[in-house]
């Protein structure tokens, strides 16, 4: 699986503003990942370790281990929480759309 949107060209160099830290399968996860797309955000989709305890770099960037987390540049916010994500994009970006 791709670790980067499909809005995103990896071969670029240049980073996506969005930072996706994210699971494999959780839920909590996809419902971030589909509202980053219907607002059509470039993002980075980084995957991390399946057990809590080695999601340390996750703890590094948002102070917690769990997901999922969003590091935005564009805003300088760093979110944990999905419901949290999901209002904070919706009132950030959602009246571009």
């Amino acid at each position: 699986m791709s670790s980067t949107s499909a809005s995103t060209d990896a071969s670029t160099g240049d980073d996506p503003p969005i930072t996706f830290y994210r699971l494999q399968g959780c839920p909590y996860c996809e419902r971030v990942a589909r509202l980053l797309n219907e607002f059509d955000l470039e993002y980075q989709s980084r995957f991390v370790e399946p057990m809590h305890s080695k999601r340390n770099v996750v703890k590094r960037v948002a102070g917690v281990r769990t997901v999922p987390v969003v590091v935005d540049e564009n805003t300088g916010i760093t979110m944990a929480e999905s419901a949290n994500i999901v209002e904070y994009l919706e009132s950030t970006y959602g009246g571009e759309a």
